[in-house]
C-alpha cells in the first residue's frame, strides 16, 4: 500500500482537561499518514485520481481549532474518523503532540498516536 505523510500541521485548539485549557487555548501540532493506493495516480497524473491532500489538511485544522475535548485521545480519535470517510484512505495513522502542556516544571511535549482501518 502507498501512504501520504503530511507533517508539522500546527493549529491552535481547545482541547484538554484542565478548564483553562478549554478557555485559553494552546498550541497542537499533527502528523498523518494515510496508506491508500496512488498507482492510478503515478500514471494519469490527474488530481482526480488521488487524494487531494490539501482538503485533509484543511479538515484537520478545522477539527482541532473548533473542538472542545477533554482528552487528546478523543480528539486524535475525531481525525482519523474524519480522514477515514474519504473513500480512497484505507488506514491513517494520527500523531496529535500537545507543544506546551501545562504541568509544572515539565518543558516537554505530550504525543498520542493512533492508527486505524476501515
Amino acid at each position: 500500500m502507498d501512504c501520504f505523510h503530511l507533517t508539522g500541521i500546527r493549529c491552535y485548539g481547545y482541547t484538554g482537561y484542565l478548564p483553562e485549557e478549554q478557555v485559553l487555548g494552546q498550541w497542537f501540532e499533527v502528523d498523518l499518514t494515510l496508506w491508500l493506493d496512488l498507482s492510478v495516480a503515478g500514471k494519469s497524473d490527474a488530481i482526480e485520481d488521488t487524494l487531494d491532500y490539501r482538503s485533509v489538511i484543511n479538515d484537520v485544522q478545522h477539527l482541532v481549532k473548533t473542538s472542545k475535548y477533554a482528552l487528546i485521545e478523543r480528539l486524535v480519535d475525531a481525525i482519523a474518523t474524519s480522514i477515514l470517510k474519504a473513500d480512497r484512505v484505507q488506514q491513517v495513522q494520527v500523531r496529535l503532540t500537545k507543544l506546551a502542556a501545562p504541568i509544572p516544571d515539565f518543558g516537554g511535549k505530550i504525543t498520542v498516536e493512533i492508527t486505524r482501518s476501515r
